[in-house]
């Protein structure tokens, strides 16, 4: 499954590595792709494994938000 996440806050190549690190350890994520001029964070995940709720904590962890 594939989604797209609408992430705030995100500026520099740190912040990139953070989500992406965070999102890369929750079981069932197989890859995540930052955008950074876009705020657009794509994640392809095992929907058996984990859901959206659950992509959108790891972000907002890390101090970001996610919007809706």
């Amino acid at each position: 499954m594939k989604t797209t996440l609408d992430v705030r806050g995100m500026t520099c190549g740190h912040c990139k590595m953070s989500v992406e690190g965070a999102l890369n350890e929750v079981d069932g994520v197989s890859s995540v792709e930052v955008n950074l001029e876009t705020g657009k964070v794509e994640v392809t995940y095992d929907k058996s494994k984990v859901n959206l709720e659950q992509l959108h904590e790891a972000v907002e962890e890390q101090g970001y938000d996610v919007v809706a």
